[in-house]
C-alpha cells in the first residue's frame, strides 16, 4: 500500500525544497519559448509548441520557429522529441544539428501549418537519416 505525502495533503511543503533534481519533470508552459541550441551553442530557434500523441499520451514532437527577422521569413519545423536533450542550467534544449542541417529540413510557414499526420511522415523519414 503507498502512502500519500503530508504535502499532498496539506498544501504544505514538508519535504525537500527542490525536489525535482535532478531534473524529472517540466510543465508544457515553461517548455514553450524555451531556446533552442546546438552542441557548437549557435541558437537554433525557440519552442513554440508541443504536440501530443493523445493515443499515447506522449510528447510527439515539438514545433520549433527558425530564423527570420521582425516576423518575416520564419519557417516552423516539426523536431521529434527524441532528437532534443535538456540543458538545465541553461534552461534550454539542445538539437545536436547544424543549422544548415534544419535549414534543408521540411518546414512551414505560421499561415500554412500542414496536415500533421501527412506532415509527419516527411518530417520523420527526414530525421531518421540522424
Amino acid at each position: 500500500m503507498s502512502t500519500i505525502k503530508n504535502d499532498n495533503l496539506s498544501g504544505w511543503n514538508e519535504g525537500e525544497i527542490f525536489p525535482n533534481l535532478p531534473l524529472k519533470y517540466l510543465t508544457a508552459s515553461s517548455i514553450i519559448g524555451d531556446k533552442v541550441r546546438n552542441k557548437q551553442d549557435q541558437h537554433m530557434g525557440e519552442i513554440k509548441d508541443i504536440m501530443l500523441d493523445i493515443s499515447t499520451g506522449k510528447i510527439d514532437y515539438f514545433v520549433i520557429e527558425f530564423g527570420g527577422f521582425l516576423g518575416i521569413g520564419i519557417k516552423y519545423f516539426a523536431i521529434p522529441f527524441r532528437l532534443l536533450k535538456v540543458d538545465a542550467e541553461k534552461k534550454a534544449f539542445i538539437l545536436d544539428q547544424s543549422k544548415e542541417t534544419l535549414e534543408k529540413a521540411p518546414g512551414f510557414d505560421i499561415d500554412h501549418w500542414p496536415d500533421t499526420n501527412l506532415h509527419l511522415d516527411q518530417v520523420y523519414s527526414y530525421w531518421s537519416f540522424f
